[in-house]
């Protein structure tokens, strides 16, 4: 045998002495972190914020708010399925125009969870306004 590999003798051992190479091992790259490329110089790339993402979240919220309403009032059985129905329109509707007031004054980022990465993305790109606004004005 060569290179101190495998067996000195296959005499005995019920095999034919061949070694294979192992196919499933990773070599270390050599072009650093993976990237065949060489790395940019600039930052990260910012992205805007999914508007349709950011309504989508809103609406959601507000739904959530009339079911609960509908089911406390199906508990309650006092009312008609028509007037439950309009009492969650009126909710929907109120909710929804509370919503959009909220959305034009913002929300700051530090009150939002870490999956919340385009509600982040809309205040941080909201505040740099005012900032450019605040400073421009000096």
């Amino acid at each position: 045998m060569s290179s101190n590999v495998g067996l000195s003798t296959p005499r005995g051992s019920g095999t034919s002495g061949y070694v294979q190479r192992n196919l499933s091992l990773l070599k270390p790259r050599d072009t650093g972190y993976g990237a065949p490329y060489p790395p940019t110089s600039s930052g990260p790339k910012h992205r805007k914020p999914d508007q349709q993402i950011l309504k989508h979240d809103r609406e959601r919220e507000v739904e959530v708010k009339v079911l609960e309403l509908r089911d406390k009032l199906e508990e309650e059985g006092k009312l008609e399925d028509e007037e439950m129905d309009e009492a969650c329109d009126q909710l929907r509707t109120r909710l929804l125009q509370e919503a959009e007031g909220a959305r034009d004054k913002g929300v700051g980022a530090r009150k939002m969870k870490g999956y919340q990465v385009h509600e982040m993305a809309e205040a941080k790109e909201r505040e740099s306004r005012l900032d450019i606004v605040y400073y421009s004005g000096r």
